[in-house]
């Protein structure tokens, strides 16, 4: 178990370091951020943006400015914002909970619908109810999460004014973004739990169980669904992840306060420190992920525990 974790440190380490420089370098190639502050400052002459560029440390060497950033990651001191001067981590602190509540919300709102539908799905194959599932989880698929989003929006905000169109502020601003990612998340969900609890219920196992009396609910729920958590458990896991780093659309429509917005803003800004810490928090947390679906094989299944 030490020597896969410790293998599994050393690719991540891996990882962080070239998704890092790779954003570093694609980033600087949008332009300069002396040139963005300046705008509609009047006449700014070539020493005033040397001046600022010396301020912000972009005078010096690129590596050197990338090695600085990751000497500040092990003490979480991502530098200070282009714009205002605000630490980043004080930034990452105030967005990264937000996002963290959105994409857990999302997730849990697709998993509930999903599991109950897919399992459907599958005890009634070829039958009417089967059929139904699956044109609406291909239907949910066909929807782009902004138009989506947008739609929900001029639903339930604007026609019928339930809901907030934006902002964070209580429970009610979670549901039309959380509703918006678990539907399709769902599409994809549903399709996936039909699949896997098809194959499990073709097993013997089920057949014995069902011999033995048990229950349909049992046999479904406790025998079926648990033999066949591990893929689904892999998915789940990896699909969390992707919404860490995919949300941003979401994030802006609903102007959600999360790290996909301080990202959005950040490039537009050409803020290099805020969007590298961004970045690397995503990064480092979907690997922290994977690693944890890994661990949770063994905790479900004992015959894969690592010894």
């Amino acid at each position: 178990m030490a020597a896969f974790l410790l293998k599994r440190l050393a690719q991540a380490i891996f990882v962080v370091i070239a998704v890092t420089l790779t954003v570093a370098f694609a980033i600087r190639l949008t332009g300069d951020p002396a040139l963005m502050l300046t705008q509609g400052a009047g006449s700014v002459t070539e020493a005033d943006l040397v001046r600022i560029r010396e301020g912000l440390g972009l005078n010096e060497p690129f590596f050197v400015q990338y090695l600085n950033f990751l000497k500040g990651i092990f003490t979480l001191d991502f530098g200070k914002s282009f714009l205002g001067g605000t630490p980043v981590s004080l930034l990452i602190g105030k967005a990264l909970p937000a996002t963290l509540a959105l994409a857990f919300t999302s997730l849990i709102v697709s998993i509930v619908i999903s599991i109950p539908l897919g399992i459907k799905a599958a005890t009634a194959r070829g039958k009417w109810a089967d059929q139904l599932i699956r044109i609406l989880s291909l239907v949910g698929l066909s929807f782009p999460n902004f138009w989506l989003a947008t739609m929900l929006v001029l639903l339930f905000a604007i026609a019928l004014p339930l809901l907030p169109p934006s902002g964070m502020d209580g429970f009610e601003s979670f549901i039309l973004p959380a509703v918006t990612m678990g539907i399709i998340l769902t599409a994809t969900n549903v399709r996936l739990v039909r699949t896997t609890m098809l194959e499990t219920l073709r097993s013997q196992y089920i057949m014995v169980a069902r011999a033995k009396g048990l229950s349909e609910n049992a046999v479904l729920y406790k025998h079926a669904l648990r033999n066949c958590a591990i893929p689904l458990i892999t998915y789940f896991g990896l699909q969390f992840g992707g919404l860490l780093g995919g949300i941003v659309v979401v994030e802006r429509v609903f102007n959600w306060p999360g790290l996909g917005t301080l990202a959005f803003d950040a490039v537009g800004a050409r803020d290099y420190p805020v969007l590298q810490a961004v970045i690397t928090v995503l990064s480092l947390m979907i690997i922290g992920i994977n690693l944890l679906v890994d661990i949770a094989y063994g905790l479900v299944d004992p015959r894969i525990r690592t010894e």
